[in-house]
């Protein structure tokens, strides 16, 4: 009773935690502009089983995808004996589903004992590459500090897990000799068949009584921790991959988005019969300086982000040394997010916009300025390298679209601050005063006039 009232406090307290942290990543992604994601679910549908479930685009290195399928599958999996972990836990059975499915409940075991035997393996690898061979790609200046320290937790936490596993069947096997009246017999598992008495064969009962709940209190308590993790790691993607990959652009990947008052402007330019009367209004932003003018799917990729470093790998412009990164586009657009939501959560009215503070207005995301914006996080010098190859876009595996951030930032630069390259500057004033890119002293239509 004592066992199943502590795991119900662990439970309750545990998932109540992660309820509130991922309640706040909702609000922080629905920070973003409405965006209007639809059309054709089943191809939609495809994306989610092909590059989510299935992985598909892993296998651009097969190396590294065929172990991170080896974790992805075992973590998949393992959830079936979380379910009767659970189940003990809340009802103070022991192997609830031993018993009941027999030589199924064996082949069941031996399976997940089998994939976490293959994962430890690949956990073992992915450590190695990391912090002995210093895969290059894992060592860009983004990745320095928590992003590194991030990625290697969570592989620790992979092989407590096993470890895990391990203790608590291994000490079962030998309970089962001693005790059969308590510990249900499992049949001959895979590993821990011979694994276990190599291990704990020389200890008593109590001390494989305590080993057998050591083992079965690493795994809940690493489950739990895992949960509550999720949200402050890079991780997070185990669960955002599939909502990131169902609400992917189906267009083309060069296609660019057009800016529906630009658009507005230039029909009424070339169909000024059709053309809406002025209206006074505030003038739109074009572009987009903060996060509250990127659309929702933008910040949802920045959350879907794996880290793994394949756009930036793959970017020509960091291959040639220059600095952009897409991979620290997509974390200072996250990290910028967090700073926007920590900051909502103060409820300081010093948050506020200077004009719309007064007596009794509460801190939202439409009220908030604190001064602060995307390009405190990323440089000029970062947008104005990218060369809009879509290289980025095509080596994301949960389907991230690191481009369109940019785009939008280079617009707001230019048509809100009339700011850029001072290649670009001298070109776009043409455009404007004269309908030309050539510097000319008379206008691109003037020989029309005779003159």
């Amino acid at each position: 009773m004592v066992q199943q009232i502590l795991f119900l406090l662990v439970a309750i307290t545990a998932t109540w935690y992660a309820v509130r942290q991922f309640g706040k990543i909702r609000r922080n992604v629905l920070l973003g502009k409405e965006e209007d994601i639809s059309g054709n679910p089943g191809l939609r549908w495809r994306n989610v089983l092909l590059v989510a479930f299935g992985q598909q685009k892993m296998f651009t290195n097969w190396i590294p995808g065929v172990l991170h399928l080896f974790i992805y599958v075992a973590f998949v999996i393992t959830q079936i004996e979380l379910i009767e972990i659970f189940a003990d836990g809340l009802f103070g059975w022991h192997r609830f589903f031993a018993p009941r499915l027999g030589w199924l409940y064996t082949v069941i075991i031996s399976f997940i004992e089998i994939l976490s035997v293959l994962a430890f393996v690949a956990t073992v690898i992915f450590l190695v590459r990391r912090n002995v061979l210093r895969v290059p790609r894992f060592h860009k200046p983004e990745m320095k500090g928590w992003p590194f320290l991030d990625a290697n937790i969570i592989l620790i936490l992979e092989i407590l897990l096993i470890v895990a596993i391990f203790s608590m069947n291994g000490a079962d096997i030998l309970l089962q000799q001693l005790n059969p009246y308590v510990y249900h017999d499992t049949g001959p598992l895979a590993v821990s068949s011979w694994l276990g008495p190599m291990l704990f064969g020389g200890l008593n009962e109590s001390s494989l009584h305590f080993v057998e709940r050591f083992g079965w209190w690493l795994h809940i308590g690493v489950v739990f921790g895992f949960l509550n993790y999720l949200p402050k790691s890079k991780h997070l993607h185990i669960l955002l991959a599939f909502p990131n990959t169902y609400y992917a652009r189906l267009t083309p990947r060069g296609k660019m988005e057009n800016m529906p008052e630009v658009t507005k402007m230039v029909q009424g330019m070339f169909q000024p019969d059709t053309a809406e009367p002025p209206v006074e209004e505030e003038i739109p932003t074009f572009g987009a300086k903060d996060v509250f003018h990127l659309s929702w799917k933008n910040l949802l990729d920045a959350y879907s982000c794996t880290e793994c470093g394949r756009c930036t790998a793959s970017c020509p412009a960091n291959l040639t040394g220059k600095k952009l990164s897409p991979r620290k586009i997509m974390m200072d657009i996250r990290d910028r997010t967090e700073e926007v939501g920590r900051k909502l959560d103060s409820k300081d009215p010093q948050y506020i916009r200077e004009e719309l503070r007064g007596e009794g207005v509460a801190l939202s995301g439409e009220n908030f300025g604190d001064g602060r914006s995307l390009f405190d996080y990323i440089s000029p010098e970062e947008i104005h390298a990218c060369t809009t190859c879509n290289a980025c876009v095509e080596a994301c595996p949960v389907l991230i679209n690191p481009l369109e951030p940019i785009l939008k930032m280079r617009r707001y630069e230019i048509l809100m601050d009339s700011k850029g390259p001072t290649d670009w500057v001298p070109m776009f004033n043409s455009i404007e005063n004269g309908g030309s890119p050539w510097q000319m002293p008379v206008s691109r239509d003037h020989w029309v006039n005779g003159d």
